[in-house]
């Protein structure tokens, strides 16, 4: 399936963002393992959430999360200290991504976990048990999901855990925000510069609601971006002192002369504010904290002109795709050539090709890869993209959201 998105003449719009889907994959794991009978409120509607959600309802032995990498991650932990027999498996590039690391940690701690074709890789099978816990020392560039995941259900283990880092830490914000749920649902830890020791404790039940999610507000933020005419722009449910790491997009749009104005309604308002000569500067970012936000910058600076240097992007190659190449394999599509380096760089100083004539924008079952290039068409008049599906990963109203600011969203006959 192909969508083509078709630009307004103007933008004046107000969106109700979807529920973060980091926060809600975490809640509803503390949520469980606080034997509660509160609800999570306002639950994320994506796939990765609702599969979650099946897995705990299930009383099946198979589980099968689909493309979703935090399910893969949080429910292997979960299950490992479940009593029971469990075979987690997904699609067929989640067989493909690497989770030797934490099936390794989990092993130290007393899991019993195997692998059930290739190893280092799903489908894993868990018997689940009582893990005794104690003392691990993991590579702090490793994805922030492993640390979460062994974070959460450290307080049940007979010893607790201490993990010892080594090495840079990414996605720092990613584990702060797993501390803070934590703090919420009664449990101390403590993280002192690379070691993160969690006591045996007892999970407190909570009523939770889950405040909107920055990683889809970044996609707005890129439409005020590359708009033509002065658009108006209004998203509800975000929160200024938000537990999202992605709440940085405001600082970094601001760079590209996008000011966000928080109202007490508890939604906040975009307009354009001068950006002197940003056009001619070299835009630097580390992204090594926000990586999800990476895609969006990346486009809205080659659509926008601007040169960029952006490091800290290690983990995009392990993510739903390696998205270091997606996006130069589609922004080469659209006449933009960005280069890349082994150490996680990203890099464009103007180099330009001669874009296709109707290019389709493949999505590499990525849904950000998606979400965004469809806002390219506010420079180019149209985009096409293909798998558009994907955006229910994240943001399953995407496409309705862009139809109700006056985009044209249609079933391609390409």
């Amino acid at each position: 399936m192909v969508y083509t998105i078709q630009a307004p003449d103007k933008i004046i719009t107000s969106i109700l963002l979807p529920a973060s889907k980091s926060i809600s994959n975490r809640a509803l794991i503390l949520n469980v393992l606080s034997n509660t009978s509160f609800p999570v409120k306002n639950i994320s509607d994506s796939d990765d959430t609702q599969v979650m959600m099946e897995a705990f309802e299930s009383k099946d032995n198979l589980i099968n999360i689909g493309a979703a990498g935090t399910a893969m991650r949080f429910l292997t932990a979960y299950f490992s200290q479940c009593e029971g027999n469990k075979i987690i498996t997904g699609s067929e590039r989640m067989k493909n991504r690497p989770i030797r690391i934490l099936v390794e940690a989990l092993r130290q701690v007393g899991a019993e976990i195997s692998y059930v074709k290739k190893e280092g890789f799903p489908p894993l099978q868990i018997r689940g048990r009582k893990l005794r816990g104690g003392e691990i020392t993991l590579d702090g560039s490793v994805s922030s999901q492993y640390l979460s995941a062994l974070m959460m259900i450290a307080p049940l283990m007979e010893k607790g855990l201490t993990i010892r880092l080594k090495g840079n830490i990414i996605s720092r914000p990613y584990i702060e925000m797993t501390f803070r749920l934590m703090k919420l649902f009664g449990i101390e830890a403590l993280w002192e510069e690379k070691n993160i020791r969690i006591a045996p404790q007892t999970y407190i039940a909570q009523p939770f609601k889950v405040e909107s999610d920055w990683s889809a507000a970044s996609y707005w933020y890129e439409i005020m971006a590359l708009a033509q005419e002065n658009p108006e722009i209004e998203l509800l449910g975000l929160e200024e002192n938000s537990l999202q790491g992605d709440s940085k997009s405001a600082k970094l749009f601001e760079d590209l002369g996008i000011k966000t104005d928080f109202l007490p309604s508890g939604s906040l308002r975009l307009t354009r504010i001068p950006a002197d000569n940003i056009h001619s500067k070299l835009y630097q970012y580390d992204f090594v904290n926000e990586p999800d936000l990476a895609q969006t910058l990346v486009v809205t600076c080659c659509m926008s002109g601007i040169p960029f240097r952006f490091s800290g992007l290690q983990s995009l190659k392990i993510k739903e795709t390696d998205r270091v190449s997606a996006l130069q394999n589609e922004l080469k599509k659209l006449g933009y050539i960005v280069k890349s380096e082994p150490d996680g760089i990203m890099e464009w100083r103007g180099e330009r090709c001669e874009p296709e004539p109707d290019p389709i924008i493949s999505t590499y079952e990525d849904h950000r890869m998606a979400m965004a290039f469809a806002p390219v068409c506010l420079k180019t008049g149209k985009i096409s993209i293909n798998e558009p599906e994907v955006v229910s990963k994240s943001y399953p109203g995407y496409w309705e959201d862009l139809r109700k600011t006056g985009f044209q969203v249609v079933l391609s006959l390409l």
